[in-house]
């Protein structure tokens, strides 16, 4: 249990910086953004849990793969912004594009031939 409660204080703390760090300057938060922090974290609890470097390495490829559908989130989400939209009606259709374009995405992959 004490082990759960470090990684979620952890990962906790590394969200809250970020968005206090977004406060002063958005350039250094979205640098701290950009890093894959959630994946070196969930790299670490992976590997530090199982020892499995193969599920790392799963992991890995597929989170790769999974950036290209993601832009759709960072393109819509300003769009409607700057268009004045609610920010919670912008967000909610942002994430809701970005679910259809994974959607898209896996079903093409797989018509290739790419499977998870």
């Amino acid at each position: 249990m004490t082990y759960l409660f470090i990684k979620t204080l952890l990962t906790v703390v590394v969200i809250i910086t970020v968005t206090e760090i977004a406060k002063k300057s958005s350039l250094l938060a979205a640098l701290l953004i950009s890093l894959p922090l959630t994946s070196i974290l969930a790299f670490i609890w992976i590997y530090w849990d199982t020892k499995n470097i193969q599920k790392i390495i799963d992991l890995s490829f597929n989170t790769i793969i999974m950036v290209i559908p993601s832009f759709i989130f960072f393109i819509t989400l300003p769009i409607m912004l700057k268009l004045k939209i609610n920010f919670t009606v912008s967000l909610l259709v942002s994430v809701i594009c970005t679910s259809i374009g994974y959607y898209i995405f896996v079903n093409i992959l797989k018509k290739y031939g790419i499977s998870f």
